[in-house]
Formats: C-alpha cells, sequence, structure tokens
C-alpha cells in the first residue's frame, strides 16, 4: 500500500510539477498558467464589487497607481496580463488574484507616505501573483476537496461575501483566504527585490512594515479587519526587510527614488477631501448601528465638503431606504449613478426602493443590472417576489434556487419561498402522511413536515377499507412548524378497528 501511494505521488510530480517562474524551485503545478490567468480574469471585477468598486472620483491617482504597479510588473520578470485599480474603500487593504489581477484600497493609500512605500505594497502583491501563492491556495483547496472545487472552477466565467452567489462565490472565497507565513516572506523578499530593480530605495520596505508593525500593536479595528487579517504584521517582517536592504546595498541597490513629492502630487486631491471621507466612515458606522438620524447628518457634512464623491450619495440613498423615504433615496442613488454608473450596490438599491414603491419594471430593471455586475442573493429574492406577483411562477422558482446559494437572511426567505412553491406541486416530496393504531385500537394519521419552513393549510386525504366497506375522510391542518410531525385521531364508523388502512394522497393548499 505505501509503495502504491508513493508511486501515485510521483506519477502526480511527473505530471503535474513545474517551475517557480520566481523562485525557481519545482512544485506541483495542479492549475496550467492559462487557467491561473482565467481565474483571476474571471473574478477581478466582481471581486472589486465586494470591495466597494472602483475609485473613480480621481482618475489621475488610479492612472498614477497604475504607472507605478506596471513598472514593477516588468522588473518582475514575470509575463503576467497585470493590472492594477485602487477600489474605492475606507478600509486599509490590498491584495492579489491569481494572473496578475492587484488591487489596493484608497484607505491604505491614506495611510502610505510616498510613492516608495506604494512600490513596497504594489510589489509585494505582484509577487503573491508572480509566485503563484493565489494560485496554490486553490491547488491546495483542489487536493484537499477534489472534484467539488473544480468543478467551481470550470463554473467561473460569468464586505459582500455573504451575499454573493454563483461564480461569484469563488472569488469571495480566495479573497478571505490567508497566505501561509513562507508566502509572506516570499513576497516581502522578492517584492523588495522587484521595487529595487524598478529604482525605488528598498529602505521603503522597511518603513512600511515600521509603520504596519506599529499599528498591529495599537490594535486598530479597521487594520486588523483588512490588511492584517491577510497580511499579519511582526516586528520579525521588520527585521527581515532589514537584512534584505542590506543584501541589495552589497548587491549594488546604494540609491534610488522615495518620491515624496510624486506622491504628494497625486494623493492631493485624495488628501484634501479627508475630512469628507472621515464624516463618511463615521456616517457608516452609525448607519450599521440604525442610529439614522446620526447617520444622516454625518454623510450631509461629507456631502457638503465632497459632493463628487459617489458612495457618500449612495450611502444618503441607504438612510433614506431604511427610512422608508423611497422617492427622496432613489433621487440620491441617481446621483450616485451619475457619478459612478459601474457600482452594483447604487442599482441594488435603487431596485428595491422601486419594489417598495411597487413600481416593478423599473425594479426589476434596476435589479438585473445590479446582477449583471454582482449576482446577490438580496437581489435575486427580490427578483423572485416580482415574478411571483406577475404569475410566473417557473420565473419565480429560478430567482428563488438562484438567491438560495447565499448565506444572508434573503437567502433564507428565498429557500422558504422556493419551498412554498415547489410543495403546492410536488406536496409528496416535502410532506409524508402514514396511518397507524395507536395502543387504544384507533386510527390515528401522522404528517410530517420534511421542510425547513413552517407549513400551513395541509389537507391529506385517507382511505379506510375492511372487507367491502371503505371510508375516505380528510385532514386539515392549519399549521405544522417546520420538521415537526402532526398526530390526529380518525373517527370512522362502520370500519372495524385493524382494517386496513393507508394514506392515498396529501395535498398543501399554500399560505
Amino acid at each position: 500500500m505505501t509503495r502504491n501511494i508513493a508511486l501515485i505521488v510521483v506519477s502526480v510530480c511527473l505530471t503535474g510539477c513545474i517551475v517557480n517562474p520566481v523562485t525557481g524551485e519545482r512544485e506541483l503545478g495542479l492549475i496550467s498558467s492559462q487557467q491561473e490567468i482565467a481565474i483571476g480574469q474571471a473574478q477581478y471585477a466582481p471581486a472589486q464589487q465586494m470591495q466597494g468598486g472602483a475609485y473613480t472620483t480621481d482618475a489621475a491617482l488610479s492612472a498614477y497607481v497604475s504607472r507605478i504597479g506596471n513598472k514593477l510588473a516588468q522588473s518582475s520578470g514575470v509575463d503576467l496580463p497585470y493590472e492594477f485599480v485602487v477600489l474605492n474603500n475606507s478600509v486599509p487593504n490590498a491584495w492579489a488574484l491569481p494572473g496578475g489581477k492587484i488591487a489596493i484600497n484608497r484607505g491604505l493609500l491614506q495611510a502610505l507616505r510616498n510613492e516608495g512605500e506604494v512600490a513596497a505594497v504594489l510589489g509585494h502583491e505582484i509577487a503573491h501573483a508572480a509566485a503563484r501563492h493565489g494560485a496554490k491556495r486553490v491547488e491546495r483547496s483542489y487536493v484537499t476537496q477534489g472534484a467539488v472545487l473544480l468543478a467551481a472552477i470550470g463554473s467561473i466565467g460569468s464586505d459582500y461575501a455573504p451575499y454573493v452567489v454563483g461564480a461569484a462565490q469563488f472569488g469571495a472565497t480566495l479573497l478571505n483566504q490567508k497566505y501561509s507565513r513562507n508566502a509572506e516572506r516570499e513576497a516581502d523578499y522578492y517584492g523588495t527585490g522587484f521595487m529595487a530593480k524598478a529604482g525605488y530605495d528598498p529602505y521603503a520596505a522597511i518603513t512600511l512594515q515600521e509603520t504596519f508593525a506599529r499599528l498591529a500593536g495599537e490594535g486598530n479595528s479597521s487594520w486588523l479587519q483588512g490588511l492584517f487579517a491577510s497580511h499579519p504584521a511582526s516586528m520579525e517582517r521588520v527585521a527581515n526587510n532589514k537584512m534584505l536592504v542590506k543584501q541589495l546595498r552589497r548587491e549594488g541597490f546604494t540609491s534610488g527614488i522615495f518620491g515624496q513629492a510624486e506622491f504628494e502630487t497625486a494623493m492631493s486631491e485624495l488628501m484634501s477631501a479627508q475630512p469628507a471621507y472621515d464624516a463618511f466612515d463615521e456616517a457608516m458606522s452609525l448607519y450599521a448601528e440604525d442610529e439614522l438620524e446620526a447617520a444622516a447628518g454625518e454623510i450631509a457634512k461629507a456631502i457638503r465638503l465632497y459632493g463628487r464623491e459617489s458612495q457618500f450619495h449612495g450611502l444618503r440613498g441607504s438612510i433614506r431606504n431604511k427610512q422608508a423615504r423611497w422617492t427622496d433615496a432613489i433621487t440620491n442613488f441617481d446621483r450616485a449613478i451619475d457619478r459612478n454608473s459601474g457600482y452594483f450596490a447604487f442599482y441594488l438599491s435603487r431596485g428595491l426602493a422601486y419594489a417598495q414603491l411597487e413600481e416593478p419594471t423599473n425594479a426589476k430593471q434596476n435589479l438585473d443590472h445590479s446582477v449583471r455586475l454582482l449576482p446577490t442573493a438580496t437581489a435575486y429574492q427580490a427578483l423572485g417576489k416580482i415574478a411571483e406577483a406577475r404569475g410566473d411562477v417557473s420565473a419565480a422558482k429560478v430567482y428563488y434556487q438562484q438567491a438560495s446559494q447565499g448565506q444572508n437572511s434573503a437567502s433564507t426567505a428565498a429557500r422558504s419561498s422556493l419551498v412554498r412553491l415547489e410543495v403546492a406541486d410536488q406536496p409528496a416530496k416535502y410532506i409524508t402522511a402514514r396511518i397507524r393504531l395507536n395502543e387504544r385500537k384507533e386510527y390515528v394519521v401522522e404528517v410530517t413536515n420534511r421542510t425547513g419552513v413552517a407549513l400551513k393549510n395541509i389537507v391529506v386525504r385517507v382511505e379506510l377499507k375492511m372487507a367491502s366497506v371503505t371510508k375516505t375522510r380528510s385532514v386539515r391542518i392549519a399549521k405544522l412548524k417546520a420538521k415537526s410531525s402532526y398526530v390526529g385521531k380518525l373517527k370512522v364508523d362502520g370500519v372495524v378497528s385493524g382494517g386496513r388502512a393507508y394514506a392515498v394522497s396529501a395535498q398543501f393548499l399554500g399560505g
């Protein structure tokens, strides 16, 4: 048996081992470079949507970050279709998907001090992509989950992780996975080398990690939930970077740019808008706590300070949705979409507001647009209700089925709605009924609700026979809880106790 296992491992290595393009080491390669690139391309757009969408307010800043990233990518020596995006998210974070798809949050840029530190962050993420760290996470999952993950990869093509459904769930899993300690060390090592080759002073990698270590020690929640959740900071990483910079100095990288002036110029608009974003962040916290009036005051302040930002108008619309001010909310979402037409949440929220105003055509149009950008359980659940209201039960079932894949309250509601529609067509699939004799030799009917939701208005028809006598009775149950049974006596005259009895049908009347 041991020899057979060894032969299998050798066989896999012979057919699936590759040379890592960064480290030069041989390693297991169950995913080809083409598949790796395809995964990144398929998941890049939905991953951005899940993290706040692209930061479009200052196009010059996004272009600046892309120029830095592309310069570093060239120095990596690994030919991937690299892309770089700034995300409109206050949480300090950065991430890389397989195939060179990289993002850095607005909140992290605001915490950096010069272009060299931007290069250190992007170089680290480029190293994750170039050294196949994301692909290796997928491969490890493949080894443990086998064909299940392979099917997920094959289906790809088309803080919101609990809401997303379909292929986008795979991207949410990738973003939430942590890198191994060794992968983090490699990304620091090679990423710092990339920035030195690109002309930056590698000392910026030391100051960056020193800042991270200090912030980690302070326990700031936004950092702990953001960058440090997947990239733990430590003094060990600071020490490693110091040793690496000494090595690079010996290799001839004795100077380089920090790019202080260039960074300050590129960041000038964002930094001048910092008070507005501070008010926005406070409004977000108050909104999450249902302090709606206070949240409305803070977001009004943010809009006065910097009305160009789409997220500010979107949050005002969300506040008004919660206040049942549907028409006002739609006006706010209109303004948000005028400033950024590529973010799913604005269309989703506007669609929900139209649904509350009983304007199904406008609601459906917006909800459909939102799922094209990011498929969510919330949108599919709302689309299912619209389809059901117009009598299209078949379409409603499809929408509810899609919504049921998520992990939020909309998914729970969709599963209930799906059962409610299906049980009417296939009651025997969800409701079981049997006749038996109790200890007093009396007929009783036992009806079981096998679903995970409560059912109302259940009718069970029972037929009892004894010789030439046949009696038919109906039992109506007003309500039966999920995963529970009803037991009731049957009063039947003219049939001898102990005669043959059986249930012939179950019917769900709805409710």
